[in-house]
C-alpha cells in the first residue's frame, strides 16, 4: 500500500483552490501521507472562444483527468460536481462528495444591483445555457452574450462595461474571496442552480481500496444523498449536460425535495416539476421528477435542441 497520492487538477485558481482544499482535508487526519498536484490543461481551458454547447459540453473540463486516472498517472481527481456528466468512463467512479458550498447564482454587475434594476436590452454575459434560459424567460428583452473564461477574466470583462451584468456560481466566488463582487444572490424562484452546483467530488478508479482509504472521511451523506437525486435527473435526461437543465435538492430531516427545470434555449419554454421522498429514495426521486419534465413535453425540447446543436 502506498502513502503517496496524486491529484489530478485543472489549472485554474478554482480548480487549484478545490484541489488544495482536498489535499489539506486529508493532511488534516493523515499527516503522514505525501499528496502532490498533478496539473492539467483540459481541452475545455484551451477553447475559449465559443460556447462550451459548441463544442461538446462541461465533460470537457474533465476528460484528461480522467485519463489520468486510467492511466495510473494520477490516484483521484478533484471536480466540481456541476462539471461531472452522468455516465463516468468504465473503471472510474465518484467515491467520495464532500459538503456543499453554496449552490446557487450570484449577480455580478458594477452599476445595476439587481436583475430587476437593469434597463431593457442590456447585455448580460454567462456561458450556461441553463443560466441564459431562465434570464430569458424573466427578461425577454436581455441580449445574452457567451461570457468565457476563469472567473478572474469573466470578472474583468464585466468590470470593463463590455457587459453590463453577468452570472456567476456563488460558491466559485466565496471559495476565491471574491465577495465582494456580488451585488446579491439570485432566488431560487428566478435561478435554479444547475445540478450538483457548489459540491466538490473525488472521481477514483473503481474499487481502489488503496487511494480510498485516505479519503472516505471527506464524504458527506446529506451532499450526496441530494446529489443522487439532482443527477438522476441528468441521467435519465441522456446524461446531456449541454441541455438547458436545472435541478437543486434539499435534505430535509429524512426526506429530501428535489425541483427541477428545463427549457429552450430561448427561454420561451421553462418547464418545472418537483417532488419530495424519503432519502434512501434518492434515485427513484430523480426519476419521478424527470418523468415529469419529459411527460410536460420535455421530450420535444431535448429533441428540438438535439437537431439544432
Amino acid at each position: 500500500m502506498s502513502d503517496r497520492l496524486r491529484i489530478a487538477t485543472r489549472g485554474s485558481r478554482l480548480a487549484l483552490w478545490q484541489a488544495e482544499w482536498v489535499q489539506r482535508g486529508i493532511l488534516s487526519r493523515f499527516p503522514e501521507v505525501e499528496v502532490e498536484l498533478v496539473v492539467l490543461t483540459t481541452q475545455g481551458d484551451r477553447i475559449l472562444d465559443r460556447p462550451l454547447a459548441q463544442i461538446g459540453g462541461k465533460g470537457l473540463f474533465i476528460k484528461e483527468l480522467e485519463d489520468a486516472l486510467l492511466e495510473d498517472r494520477a490516484d483521484l481527481a478533484v471536480h466540481s460536481m456541476k462539471d461531472v456528466m452522468a455516465f463516468l468512463p468504465e473503471g472510474l467512479e465518484i467515491s467520495v462528495i464532500t459538503e456543499r458550498d453554496h449552490p446557487g447564482d450570484a449577480w455580478v454587475s458594477p452599476q445595476h444591483e439587481s436583475l430587476e434594476a437593469l434597463p431593457r436590452g442590456a447585455v448580460v454575459g454567462t456561458s450556461s445555457l441553463r443560466r441564459a434560459a431562465q434570464l430569458k424567460h424573466l427578461r425577454p428583452d436581455l441580449e445574452i452574450r457567451t461570457l468565457r473564461g476563469n472567473v478572474e477574466t469573466r470578472l474583468r470583462k464585466v468590470e470593463s462595461g463590455e457587459y453590463d451584468a453577468a452570472v456567476l456560481a456563488m460558491a466559485g466566488l466565496r471559495r476565491l474571496g471574491l465577495e465582494a463582487h456580488i451585488r446579491c444572490a439570485l432566488p431560487r424562484e428566478w435561478m435554479l442552480p444547475a445540478i450538483a452546483q457548489g459540491a466538490v467530488g473525488i472521481e477514483t478508479r473503481t474499487g481502489d481500496e488503496d487511494t480510498l482509504r485516505w479519503l472516505r472521511h471527506l464524504d458527506h451523506p446529506e451532499t450526496r444523498d441530494a446529489l443522487t437525486a439532482e443527477r438522476e435527473v441528468l441521467a435519465q435526461l441522456e446524461g446531456n449536460c449541454q441541455v438547458p437543465l436545472a435541478g437543486f435538492a434539499e435534505v430535509q430531516g429524512a426526506e429530501i425535495h428535489l425541483e427541477a427545470r428545463l427549457g429552450s434555449p430561448d427561454g420561451a419554454t421553462l418547464l418545472r416539476a418537483e417532488g419530495t421522498a424519503p432519502r434512501e429514495s434518492a434515485q427513484a426521486l430523480g426519476q419521478q421528477v424527470a418523468r415529469q419534465l419529459l411527460q410536460q413535453g420535455g421530450q420535444r425540447l431535448l429533441q428540438d435542441f438535439a437537431s439544432t446543436h
